[in-house]
Parts: structure tokens; C-alpha cells; sequence
């Protein structure tokens, strides 16, 4: 059944909905992995990223009080052929806003899909395992089980405390967040090492653009590692948890040739500190359990552990 409950009804969001569509997501977030994980400035890119119209993409389910008890958006910045949707509702109140909201953004990605050139079109969706309506209604929609993902993290030391050595021939250093040559090297490195996993593909231009509409970047917090002199590998991070105080690695790649030489540990121990000296508390970063590179072996070696894993479900439209 799609339809709402008597009095509910469904409208676009505006920025003016931020505060609220935080609450709702906060309280979605306590109950299903025990913490918020979102922050204003998350809920705003949800809403203001590329290829997303809040007009168009987007809506909250409001009920009968006129509160907000879901949310729903598409994420697609790169225009690929590949959707990802969120739906958010309040513990159990907003339970049923769950199916009619999927119903409007699957209607929505399969005119998306089209616009973007691409028929059929693929669309992900995540839900931790408790989440029970919620993995209900997708199966029930046509979803099937495709993965696992999960969010690792690690508490930090106070202060900047001690960077293990790297192995021999194992540098780091920040990146040159002023030189465009070497920010499109960067790119190309996160593109080319990721190339044998799921990893979306993302041109230059794009990816530029997304960095352009962050509220802020820190250069300082970005590396670069090589070995023997060659470059080997990047670590981008992501001013998105330092509303919570926490540090973000956005993405971790490391070529093929210099994998399995301690380029990534060296990495993420240089993160790690440049977050302490923050002030920071905490750092994190989001896994594919199925990335064919073992990447949660090195985080856990680290000594990073998953706050919580999320089942990853998959159709076409």
C-alpha cells in the first residue's frame, strides 16, 4: 500500500526545512546504528548537489500536525548510470511514509535515468539490518541483496601524538591544494585505483565542481604518498564530520604496483595525526566489504572497527 495516512501528504522540500529534516534524520540514525550521523551541512548537500533539484528530486512526507516525518533524495552527482536513493523516516511514527516516498523517487530515477541517457537504469539503496519496514519495503519494491558496506572508525589521541614510521622508501606529504596540475593527478589517481571495484567513474570537470561547492576545504589534511621518489597513492578528506568534531577520509587509493607496501597505513596514520592536532576526536570512512582490494583488512590493521555495517540492495527501473 503507497498511500499516506489520512491527513499526511507529501511536498518539496526548501532549505528552510534543514533544521527539522536534521532532526528526522538524527533520531532515524540513533535508532538504527545508536548515534546521529549526519550534520546541516550533510542534509544541505543532500538537497543542493549536483544533479540533485530539491524542486524536482526531493520530498518530505509531512502528517497531520504538519511536522516532517520523512525524507527522500537521489544522489547521482556524476550523472553516471547509476542512482542512489535515501529515505528516511522517524522510528516507527514515520513508518508509514516509508512506501509511498519510495514510490515517488522510483517514479522519479526512472525519469532520471532517461534524462541522464540511460535505459535501463540502475538503483541502490542502503539499510542497516534492523531496519526491518525499511528492508521490507524495498524487497517488496523489486530489491534484491547485492553487498555489505561498512563505516569504520577510530578514536584519537589528543594532540598530534607520534606518526609511526613509515616502511623504508615510504614518504608522505600534503598536496599542493594551488597547483592544478597536481590536484588533476590526484583525481586520476583516485580514478585509476579504483578502476577494479564499484566505484562509480567520475570525470575531472565533476569532480572539480564538487569540491567547489563544499563549504570548506582543508588542503592541510590531504596527502599525497610516494615511493622512492614516485607517486604511489592520495588521501582525500572531507571537512563533512567537523561539525561532530570528527575527521573524514572521503577516498584512499593506492596504484596497483605499490599496493601491499605500507602506502595506505602511512597514509591514514598522517590523517590521523593532522585531525588530532585539530583537536579531533574521532576519524572515519566508508568501506565496500566487497572491494576486491581487502581495503577493511588495512583499517582494521590501524586499528580502526566498523561502527556499523549497511546491506547494500540493487533493481533496475
Amino acid at each position: 500500500m503507497t498511500e499516506l495516512p489520512e491527513g499526511w501528504r507529501t511536498r518539496r522540500p526548501t532549505l528552510d526545512d534543514v533544521p527539522e529534516i536534521l532532526r528526522l534524520a538524527h533520531a532515524s540514525d540513533i535508532a538504527a546504528v545508536g548515534e546521529p550521523d549526519f550534520t546541516v551541512d550533510d542534509v544541505r548537500e543532500a538537497l543542493t548537489a549536483r544533479h540533485t533539484d530539491p524542486g524536482r528530486d526531493c520530498w518530505v512526507a509531512v502528517d497531520a500536525a504538519g511536522a516532517i516525518v520523512g525524507w527522500a533524495y537521489p544522489h547521482n552527482p556524476a550523472g553516471t548510470d547509476r542512482d542512489f536513493i535515501e529515505v528516511y523516516v522517524w522510528p516507527e511514527r514515520g513508518v508509514p511514509a516509508l512506501r509511498p516516498l519510495l514510490a515517488l523517487m522510483l517514479a522519479r530515477v526512472t525519469e532520471r535515468g532517461r534524462e541522464f541517457g540511460f535505459d535501463p537504469y540502475t538503483v541502490r539503496a542502503g539499510a542497516i539490518p534492523t531496519e526491518l519496514p525499511w528492508i521490507t519495503t524495498l524487497t517488496d519494491a523489486g530489491f534484491t541483496f547485492l553487498k555489505q558496506h561498512a563505516r569504520m572508525t577510530i578514536a584519537l589521541k589528543d594532540g598530534a601524538g607520534t606518526v609511526p614510521e613509515p616502511p623504508p622508501g615510504v614518504a608522505v606529504r600534503p598536496v599542493r591544494g594551488g597547483d592544478e596540475a597536481e590536484l588533476r593527478r590526484f583525481h586520476a589517481t583516485i580514478e585509476e585505483a579504483f578502476r577494479d571495484s564499484d566505484h562509480p567513474a567520475t570525470d575531472y570537470p565533476t569532480w572539480r565542481e564538487r569540491l567547489g561547492a563544499e563549504s570548506s576545504i582543508a588542503w592541510d589534511e590531504w596527502f599525497v604518498g610516494e615511493v622512492d621518489g614516485e607517486w604511489a597513492g592520495v588521501l582525500q578528506s572531507s571537512d563533512s564530520s567537523a561539525e561532530d568534531n570528527g575527521g573524514w577520509v572521503r577516498a584512499l587509493a593506492v596504484l596497483r604496483p605499490y599496493r601491499r607496501r605500507g602506502v595506505g597505513a602511512a597514509l591514514l596514520h598522517r590523517a590521523f595525526a593532522a585531525y588530532a592536532a585539530k583537536g579531533r576526536t574521532t576519524a572515519g570512512l566508508g568501506v565496500d566489504l566487497a572491494n576486491p582490494t581487502r581495503a577493511a583488512r588495512l583499517y582494521r590493521a590501524v586499528g580502526m572497527h566498523p561502527l556499523y555495517q549497511a546491506d547494500i540492495y540493487q533493481r533496475t527501473v
